[in-house]
């Protein structure tokens, strides 16, 4: 009897009766070891099943491929992102904004760093797995540049605008993001990332306009004879405003 027969009359329920972990994270934490001990290309869904003790057609309700079990969060995110930018109303600078979503993105590698170095350490190994990763990173820039298309629509470059900005951002956000996987996960990931946007939002932001409060004042100054009447010292004032 195969090992996937033999795990498909097992519980496939997802809770953690039992003390079990969920069956969504089971199933991670079988293929990566796995992964790990085998090698990506060496393991088999039939043997990441058999390790967590359920059946095949537990792991595809949860992960339409292998691959997908490698970034088993980024849907989730996605949808995240891309309800956050929806969201979004008049009174939210765009390119701020989409810099805010893009800390969503790098949040969700910060909530376990160990599996986040874990799977770039994997994913450099593996040229498949590099393609379906810059297709999930497609994916985000794609949510990025719909968002500034629309609220650039009025601007004769608002599609150029949206897309250079879009692509912008994901190319800072990923900057940050392996300089923090390369140490390991150590540090602090969000300075790494503020530093990083921020970049983007000096080169493409727009400037704040000057509230009246910051608006310099003019300073007019006139040279007047000492013990000259005042008539006569408004009065040149008065003709040097004229000329302004």
């Amino acid at each position: 009897m195969s090992s996937s027969s033999a795990a498909s009359g097992r519980d496939d329920r997802d809770g953690t009766a039992g003390g079990r972990p969920p069956m969504r994270e089971a199933l991670v934490a079988a293929a990566f070891r796995l992964f790990l001990e085998r090698g990506y290309e060496q393991t088999t869904v039939d043997d990441i099943v058999a390790l967590a003790g359920v059946g095949r057609r537990s792991f595809f309700r949860y992960f339409p491929s292998k691959e997908d079990v490698v970034f088993p969060d980024h849907e989730r995110c996605l949808a995240d992102m891309t309800a956050f930018l929806a969201a979004s109303g008049e009174e939210h600078e765009p390119l701020a904004r989409v810099c805010d979503a893009a800390r969503l993105v790098m949040r969700l590698y910060t909530e376990n760093p160990a599996f986040s170095v874990q799977r770039y350490r994997l994913t450099k190994q593996v040229p498949g797995l590099r393609a379906y990763e810059l297709s999930v990173v497609w994916r985000y820039e794609r949510a990025f540049a719909e968002y500034l298309r629309g609220r650039f629509a009025g601007r004769p470059d608002g599609t150029l605008r949206a897309d250079v900005i879009a692509a912008a951002v994901v190319a800072a956000h990923n900057n940050a993001l392996r300089s923090w996987l390369r140490s390991d996960g150590e540090g602090d990931a969000s300075d790494a990332v503020d530093r990083a946007l921020g970049y983007v939002q000096s080169a493409f932001g727009e400037p704040a306009p000057a509230s009246p409060a910051e608006t310099p004042e003019d300073v007019v100054v006139v040279v007047s004879r000492r013990g000259a009447p005042l008539w006569r010292v408004v009065q040149e004032i008065e003709s040097t405003l004229a000329r302004d």
